[in-house]
C-alpha cells in the first residue's frame, strides 16, 4: 500500500499518527495518575472521618457509663442511709428480718 493511501485510510478511520497516539497515551496515563491520587485522598478522608466518628462515639459511651456509675453510687448511698435509719429506729424488727432472710438463704443453699 502506498504511504498516501495509508495516510488517507488512517485519516478516514480516525486513527492519528504515532506522535498523536503517544500524546494520547501520555494524557491517559496522566489522567489515570490524577484519578488514583484523587481516590487515595478520598479513601484517606473517609478513613479519618470514620476514625473521628468512632472516637467521638467511644467518648460519648464513656461519659454515659460514668454518669450511670455515679447514679448507681448515689442510689446505693441513699439505700444504705435509709437502711441505717430504719435499723436505728426499729432495731428489733431489723434483727428479725435479718434472721428470717438468713434462714431463707440457708434453706435455699441446701437444695
Amino acid at each position: 500500500m502506498s504511504p498516501e493511501l495509508e495516510a488517507s485510510t488512517s485519516a478516514d478511520l480516525g486513527v492519528g499518527t504515532s506522535a498523536e497516539l503517544d500524546a494520547d497515551i501520555r494524557q491517559l496515563r496522566a489522567d489515570i495518575a490524577r484519578l488514583t491520587a484523587q481516590l487515595n485522598l478520598t479513601g484517606e478522608h473517609t478513613y479519618s472521618t470514620a476514625r473521628r466518628a468512632a472516637r467521638e462515639g467511644v467518648e460519648q459511651l464513656r461519659q454515659q457509663g460514668e454518669a450511670a456509675m455515679e447514679g448507681l453510687r448515689s442510689n446505693a448511698r441513699d439505700i444504705e442511709e435509709q437502711l441505717m435509719a430504719t435499723v436505728r429506729e426499729k432495731p428489733v424488727t431489723s434483727l428479725a428480718v435479718a434472721a428470717g432472710l438468713g434462714y431463707l438463704l440457708a434453706l435455699m443453699s441446701r437444695r
